[in-house]
């Protein structure tokens, strides 16, 4: 049976020093760091031997940046996939990265009813179909190869979690899927028979600026 492996990225780090919540908001790209993690993942699977021959990502800045290095690398073009965008959510463009107080604003309680959807975005199931979906078809695309998938923090792990029949309500405290982090799956044809998860940035990530919640070396932006 063939092997394909699919190499799920999340972005590197995004020119944010307002600290908003980007989300879809178009016009975010990398900062000088976060180039440069993209370029370490592009070299990371040099190393170990990749044999990337589809690279997909989601169509916004950051994340068509990141998927950058590695279509050079292996000479392969990018392609754009809507259903690796970034989750929804009705904080988009508060800075709430840079104060979280902005969240026990009354204004938006409203929002918290249901956390375990979340009632404040896009719910955890949506995420993981869509992100199951693309990569399903990144799988068709590199049968008996690899491809590269470049998307983001809460849509990877919606999926990862979903993989893994864990429930996909969670803390976004818990989310392990640092900045640049890949994390990939295994299939043999059509079956997923493995799952990895590695930082090949992992020694940048105390030098990032712009953080999400997650378990990472990276303190949140204060």
């Amino acid at each position: 049976m063939e092997l394909t492996t699919i190499h799920v990225m999340r972005h590197g780090e995004v020119d944010n020093p307002d600290g908003v919540l980007y989300g879809r908001l178009p016009g975010f790209g990398l900062t000088e760091l976060g180039h440069a993690m993209a370029e370490r993942v592009a070299q990371y699977l040099i190393d170990e031997g990749a044999d990337v021959t589809a690279i997909i990502a989601s169509p916004l800045k950051r994340a068509q940046q990141s998927a950058a290095p590695t279509a050079r690398a292996f000479d392969v073009p990018v392609q754009a996939d809507v259903r690796l965008i970034e989750a929804d959510s009705a904080f988009e463009g508060l800075p709430i990265n840079a104060n979280r107080a902005l969240l026990l604003h009354p204004r938006y309680w409203h929002l918290y009813l249901n956390p375990l959807r979340p009632s404040w975005g896009e719910s955890y199931a949506d995420a993981a179909s869509r992100m199951s979906a693309a990569v399903s078809s990144a799988l068709d695309k590199a049968r008996g190869h690899e491809a590269l998938v470049v998307s983001h923090q809460m849509p990877i792990t919606a999926l990862t979690r979903f993989v893994q029949g864990r429930m996909l309500a969670h803390s976004p405290l818990s989310r392990v899927c640092s900045l640049a982090s890949v994390t990939s799956f295994h299939f043999s044809g059509s079956t997923l028979v493995g799952l990895d998860y590695s930082e090949p940035c992992k020694d940048m990530l105390a030098h990032a600026a712009d953080m999400t919640p997650g378990a990472s070396e990276a303190q949140l932006k204060r």
